[in-house]
């Protein structure tokens, strides 16, 4: 049996994963730990990345050393997404990070990503048809998933952090704001042509926002385990009807909601205007939620190269 801890450094928080690795090809995971450190915060068209975000991130992965470092048989694997992807000074923070975690993080490509969040989603949901959407703080990764296979997929340069920051999505929404943004993320997607053939598709949703809208319509309908949201599905309408009550209510009021963490009110609009824009650009009646994604499919790709 092997320990494999897997250190995923996203554009708004820092996740770390423990699983046990069986040598019947199996595994299990034993420890999970998440911190919010908002790398991508500030970035602005500059992508450059801010001091104070490039230390809280440093501060939350030596947090999680003594949650690994005592195990046998251990293999770290670090990996950075969109926000140290799109940094023009990410050798200056690699570096920071290897000097102080020794973690030698992998800067995986959007295609990477949207190809791991593929593996891991599809093969635990076992869904032969559907638009993935893993929306994270700095990107968005697509994938049109036909007869169970990856038939196209893409990762786009926005997402909650940078896209809340840019139209100021943060507070109390303007008609304004909301419309610009709206308008620049559907330029952007109608330039995806394949996405015309996964339409009328259900939407797979993976990342931080959609886990998100899913734990606060669990909370809403009452409903034990609010975190296990793994096969957990709403109707469009659903949807729609959340994103207009946080559209209502200014920030102080949105951080109240029960289900939304209050770190995450001011983004949560932004983090959900990419799917808001996709079922309306496809006509989707329904999402299924993910709980697996890049983690477990780096996890199915290792097991599969033993």
């Amino acid at each position: 049996m092997q320990n494999l801890a897997i250190v995923d450094l996203g554009s708004n928080s820092v996740r770390m994963a423990v699983n046990e690795l069986h040598d019947d090809g199996t595994y299990r995971e034993v420890n999970r730990i998440k911190a919010d450190s908002r790398l991508s915060e500030g970035m602005g068209p500059e992508k450059i990345l801010q001091p104070k975000a490039m230390d809280r991130t440093i501060a939350a992965l030596k947090s999680f050393r003594p949650y690994y470092e005592q195990l046998p048989h251990l293999i770290v694997r670090g990996i950075a997404t969109a926000a140290v992807r799109q940094a023009r000074n990410r050798e200056e923070f690699l570096k920071r990070v290897a000097a102080a975690t020794d973690i030698e993080l992998e800067v995986l490509s959007g295609d990477q990503e949207a190809y791991y969040d593929y593996l891991g989603a599809v093969n635990r949901l076992k869904i032969k048809d559907c638009l993935l959407l893993d929306t994270g703080g700095a990107s968005c990764e697509l994938v049109h998933v036909k007869d169970g296979k990856a038939a196209s997929l893409i990762s786009v340069p926005f997402g909650a952090v940078n896209l809340s920051e840019q139209f100021r999505l943060d507070d109390r929404v303007t008609a304004v704001d909301l419309f610009s943004a709206q308008v620049f993320l559907r330029e952007r997607l109608q330039d995806i042509w394949w996405l015309n053939d996964a339409k009328h598709l259900p939407l797979v949703l993976l990342g931080g926002a959609n886990r998100t809208l899913a734990r606060m319509n669990r909370q809403q309908q009452k409903i034990l385990h609010v975190e296990n949201i793994h096969g957990y599905r709403l109707t469009t309408g659903q949807v729609m009807k959340t994103f207009e009550r946080l559209l209502r209510v200014p920030l102080a009021e949105r951080k109240r909601i029960s289900g939304l963490e209050p770190e995450r009110a001011d983004i949560i609009i932004g983090g959900m205007l990419p799917l808001v824009t996709l079922l309306q650009m496809l006509d989707s009646d329904r999402v299924i939620f993910s709980e697996s994604g890049v983690r477990e499919g780096i996890i199915s790709e290792y097991l599969s190269q033993r």
